[in-house]
């Protein structure tokens, strides 16, 4: 197996040149962001990942967790890893002050995760979780649930869980048939059954703080009818320690394709005389205050298919330069690595430039999450609001997408090996497979950016969005060397925009026709997102160059690897774009029951 190495010169590039953190920097809360300390921290986050994460990976992928009785245990070396990790205190890396964390801006957490999951997601979805459960509990907890948890959860002492998922229900929420009783002195009973609960049950905190979504006795039927509760493993004492078992266990855990060394849980609520839970914000918004959990999810899944990419490629890449086999097609020449075979450079050309365009939407997509936090003009930070809610779906889905892209392509250069598990390649493949799932399909993340992205605003954002892109287009179309990047990305953006015009002129009488075509169109909005995203880095690389600043070697080959983007994906575009106009009332038209 080889080892990882962290794109350290990838990720600075993208922070400096494309996601602007020294602008992040400048804005109020965010001054503690200075470039001595961002380096720092990711030189940290990448001996921790190298030294720490990587050497457990494949021991909890061969191990997996075990239920023995209602405790589930975690793979040899995690404990020990949890502990280093939490001492250290990457959990709060970009969490409040007031509740223990160090307030960093998203831009600088996101290349750390990226690391995380690159050499170990399984472990990684722990911590995550945490992250996500504060946001929530900030948005939406009194005053009296932020003080008795979000310390402990911030500081990782205690782990974190959201309980959407029912067995008979599904990605329906509206079916949720998880119950709350009121008590006489304020806290619920909270009965039923949750599913896929990733850490539901381990032993690595001393307590685990479960979000639940469960429905009061007295509400409406549907999503309006949800609230949200938290339910923790042990009731916590006046002093703040853990106390009194709840009743609340796992059942089961799942044995899975992949992800081996993360518990998936089935968890049982109110066996006995019910599990003692606090309402979290007011009644029947439960839903509206878990998407809190899930979008901080759900972009940190979009950054695992960009982890788990980069750990692919960075295995396929070092196997085709000691690989020999075969006769090189240009020279004749016996005995060459495979890594000069022109089609396995396509392949890795195609993997890097898919994780340099992913990776770069992502770290741009958490610069715009910043602003939206911090600046002090309301205009722009209404702006990229905008942009984040919009692109989401993209960020989630597309880049999930390009990780399992990616996973299979680092395979097919591997050969046979690449079939076998000696090699790594397989896991890498395995734990990709389930981040276009969970959270939200792929499907729901489209059916999401086409029902409440961009219908219900007649596509006012995209519009938008699509205007600032062309004006790198034209930036790069005005540039004697870039001319043809610029060309190349103006046509993608006419046809980004004629198929919106078809989906809003489509969307109230054939949305049959528009909904049969979502994935395909969000494929295509992320594949001419990447490409705005590639084009923005060969102006800033090309300047660089023409400057004399920087590594030249490098600034040439992002250049040439956004030529790359722009002649091997970047096409792809008109395919996805004629697949959503002509090929919808194809799939209306037939009756798979009779398939």
């Amino acid at each position: 197996m080889s080892d990882y190495n962290p794109p350290l010169r990838d990720m600075q590039f993208i922070l400096s040149e494309l996601a602007g953190v020294d602008e992040i920097a400048s804005l109020p809360g965010c001054d503690e962001a200075t470039p001595d300390l961002v380096d720092a921290i990711l030189d940290q986050a990448g001996k921790f990942a190298t030294g720490v994460l990587a050497p457990i990976n494949r021991i909890g992928d061969q191990q997996g967790c075990r239920l023995e009785g209602e405790r589930v245990i975690s793979p040899d070396g995690w404990k020990d890893a949890y502990t280093q990790f939490q001492s250290a205190g990457w959990i709060g890396l970009s969490l409040p002050p007031e509740f223990g964390g160090q307030g960093l801006p998203k831009l600088v957490s996101t290349p750390v995760w990226e690391m995380w999951f690159s050499t170990n997601m399984a472990f990684a979805m722990l911590p995550q979780l945490n992250v996500g459960e504060a946001a929530a509990i900030m948005l939406a907890g009194s005053d009296a649930l932020k003080a008795a948890f979000l310390p402990k959860l911030v500081s990782g002492e205690w782990g974190g869980t959201m309980n959407l998922t029912e067995p008979q229900a599904g990605s329906d929420l509206a079916a949720t048939r998880t119950r709350a009783e009121t008590q006489a002195d304020g806290t619920y009973r909270v009965f039923g059954q949750k599913i896929f609960i990733s850490y539901g049950e381990h032993e690595l905190t001393s307590n685990i703080i479960h979000l639940v979504l469960a429905r009061l006795t007295d509400a409406p039927s549907g999503v309006k009818g949800i609230s949200m509760f938290l339910v923790p493993k042990y009731l916590v004492n006046p002093d703040g320690s853990p106390g009194a078992r709840n009743d609340v266990r796992c059942i089961s855990i799942e044995h899975k394709m992949g992800i081996h060394g993360s518990p998936t849980c089935t968890m049982s609520y109110g066996d006995n005389v019910g599990a003692v839970g606090y309402l979290v914000g007011e009644r029947n918004r439960g839903l509206e205050y878990m998407f809190v959990m899930m979008n901080e999810a759900r972009f940190g899944v979009g950054l695992q298919g960009v982890g788990l990419g980069e750990r692919a490629y960075q295995q396929a890449l070092g196997y085709a330069r000691e690989r020999v086999q075969g006769r090189d097609a240009v020279t004749g020449e016996n005995g060459q690595p495979i890594v000069h075979h022109p089609d396995v450079k396509r392949m890795l050309l195609s993997m890097r430039a898919r994780i340099m365009a992913a990776r770069a939407l992502l770290y741009t997509a958490a610069g715009w999450f910043d602003r939206a936090h911090h600046h002090p003009d309301a205009a722009v930070a209404d702006k990229c609001r905008r942009y984040v809610d919009l692109l989401m779906p993209v960020a989630k889905g597309w880049c999930t997408e390009v990780g399992n892209e990616v996973c299979d392509t680092a395979i097919q250069i591997n050969g046979g090996m690449g079939f076998v598990e000696e090699t790594g390649v397989a896991q890498y493949f395995r734990d990709a497979r389930i981040i276009t799932i969970y959270e939200g399909t792929t499907g729901i993340q489209a059916n999401d950016l086409i029902g409440r992205k961009i219908l219900r605003e007649g596509g006012a954002t995209l519009i938008e969005l699509a205007a600032d892109m062309r004006e790198t287009a034209l930036r790069l179309a005005a540039d004697e060397m870039l001319s043809s990047l610029g060309a190349a990305l103006l046509e993608d953006i006419a046809t980004l925009e004629r198929t919106l015009e078809w989906i809003l002129s489509n969307g109230r009488a054939h949305l049959d026709w528009v909904l049969s075509g979502a994935v395909p169109f969000l494929h295509l909005l992320g594949t001419v997102c990447g490409g705005w995203q590639m084009g923005r880095a060969a102006l800033a690389a090309q300047a660089g160059l023409e400057a004399g600043k920087g590594d030249a070697d490098y600034l040439q080959g992002i250049v040439d690897l956004s030529r790359f983007y722009f002649g091997h994906i970047a096409p792809h575009s008109a395919a996805w774009a004629r697949t959503v106009m002509c090929g919808g009332e194809s799939v209306s038209g037939h009756d798979c029951m009779a398939l």
